[in-house]
């Protein structure tokens, strides 16, 4: 009935944020900007932080929660797939930690999923509170789930249970290198934020708004990828009675 290369749908999941968080940030700057980048400090800035723009200002706020709601479902698809994806690997006597780990890193990409949808729905300003318990449990969920991923995939290269290419191994590089610079960029909107709230200094709370969307966007980077890891995957539904009669054959 329908076959869809999963790679098109990870572009779709993808785009909707990657849509919503670029729409939140340039019209808060165009037609909210002295209200989206006041503090209480009342000092100059220039970037409205992420909090502000998605969740502050309409039509801002309703845009990315139709972006982050439209995502949602294939971001489980996706969960989905790469557990059987990393399954389909068979590391000999090191297979139950190997699954575990597998089990873990799936555990955490859904709960990361789920984190993005309670923050995105309950905004900082209805309840700050839910609001900062979610973006923590987003930005460890993450992390966990980037580190495991990239754990799991080098384990199975250096095993030699899978056979990697001069590209399968240039792919492997750049998530890493998305993990690390994901960790240290959010380290250092930490570091601007106390900054900011101890000395009030011009700017500095725009520097925070930066990294902030830094972060976001290389934990986008770091989920497009799996355009790569599934180029060769399918999602497909058939009718039953083509599975029964044979007319269709899973290869």
């Amino acid at each position: 009935m329908i076959c869809l290369p999963l790679r098109i749908l990870g572009r779709i999941a993808i785009g909707f944020p990657l849509f919503g968080i670029s729409f939140a940030i340039v019209w808060s700057i165009l037609f909210d900007f002295e209200a989206s980048n006041r503090t209480a400090c009342k000092v100059p800035n220039l970037l409205p932080t992420l909090s502000s723009a998605i969740g502050g200002f309409t039509p801002q706020r309703y845009i990315w929660r139709f972006c982050i709601s439209m995502q949602t479902g294939l971001r489980f698809l996706l969960a989905f797939c790469y557990y059987h994806w990393h399954h389909r690997v068979q590391v000999g006597s090191k297979q139950l930690l190997y699954n575990r780990l597998v089990t873990l890193a799936i555990t955490c990409h859904v709960l990361e999923n789920l984190a993005l949808v309670t923050l995105t729905a309950i905004s900082s300003t209805e309840n700050g509170e839910i609001h900062e318990y979610s973006f923590v449990m987003f930005m460890i969920c993450s992390q966990l789930y980037m580190i495991l991923s990239c754990v799991l995939i080098k384990w199975t290269y250096n095993v030699g249970v899978v056979t990697p290419t001069a590209e399968d191994k240039a792919w492997l590089i750049r998530k890493v290198f998305l993990q690390v610079f994901n960790l240290a960029i959010f380290f250092i909107s930490i570091y601007f934020y106390f900054r900011h709230n101890s000395y009030c200094e011009p700017y500095i709370y725009s520097y925070f708004a930066l990294c902030e969307y830094l972060t976001i966007l290389s934990n986008i980077a770091f989920h497009s990828i799996c355009c790569v890891d599934f180029h060769m995957y399918s999602f497909t539904l058939v009718h039953v009675e083509d599975i029964v009669s044979g007319r269709f054959k899973n290869s």
